[in-house]
């Protein structure tokens, strides 16, 4: 009597019986991957934590210079802890900022086996895309939208009269905010190409709810926006309205391939 030998099964009908604790073990290991490069990334930035606080308030210099005053002028600090607190949080930033294209591939790496065998090629577009759109929004918050929320706070202040005392962790605060936030609103093609990858949107659907869109975009930007409701809104209302219809054409495109 023959006896069949049952044939291999294909990698992804394996992968897709995978135990639960597999995933999570294989969640843990990358999470792990991830920590641990944080951690050496946010050592290493701490090194050089008093350039970094430079840079951190090069932006606000530029807004106090035509007033007379330079930043070390501007900031005080009333907690003897408060620097120290304030140069690790700057330090970790500055490391996830740097590693991230790492960061993203470990995402790449716990997403991949729930992907098609034809859409895993996309694993080097993927992880250089998103790490492009979040330094990309982290840089245009940086040298553009930070300075112009700066200058309209300030105006404010010296129209009533107030001279510049500044606690270095709020200002920190309110930096990291609009820079990470905008790093993180710039990934929002890279998102909704994997939702019209998989049939959540459509480019006519999304075009179809476009005042809809507008009026969402509007009344996040104001909320999240600090400042002046006209400048300030429009301002990141504009770039988020920008996002959105590059999703559009990302869609269309996902939905082609």
């Amino acid at each position: 009597m023959t006896t069949l030998t049952p044939l291999p099964l294909p990698e992804e009908a394996v992968e897709a019986r995978m135990p639960f604790w597999e995933h999570v073990v294989e969640l843990r290991g990358r999470l792990i991957r991830a920590v641990v490069a944080l951690a050496l990334g946010t050592v290493a930035a701490y090194a050089l934590r008093f350039s970094l606080w430079r840079l951190a308030v090069l932006p606000l210099e530029r807004v106090l210079a035509p007033y007379g005053v330079t930043a070390p002028q501007a900031f005080a600090f009333t907690d003897l802890a408060e620097p120290f607190i304030v140069f690790m949080r700057l330090s970790f930033w500055t490391a996830a900022f740097l590693v991230s294209p790492y960061l993203f591939l470990q995402l790449w790496g716990f997403i991949k086996p729930a992907l098609r065998e034809n859409e895993r090629r996309y694993a080097g577009t993927f992880v250089v895309t998103t790490s492009v759109c979040f330094i990309a929004g982290a840089l245009f918050a940086y040298f553009l939208l930070f300075p112009a929320f700066s200058d309209l706070l300030l105006a404010e202040a010296v129209k009533a009269g107030l001279r510049a005392n500044l606690k270095p962790e709020p200002y920190l605060d309110i930096f990291l905010y609009t820079v990470v936030g905008t790093g993180v609103c710039f990934e929002a093609p890279v998102l909704f190409f994997f939702l019209g990858r998989w049939g959540f949107v459509t480019p006519a659907g999304m075009l179809a709810h476009w005042r809809e869109a507008v009026v969402a975009i509007l009344v996040s930007s104001a909320f999240f926006t600090p400042g002046d409701a006209l400048t300030t809104t429009v301002l990141f209302g504009g770039v988020l309205l920008a996002l959105y219809f590059v999703s559009v054409l990302v869609v269309a495109a996902a939905r082609k391939n």
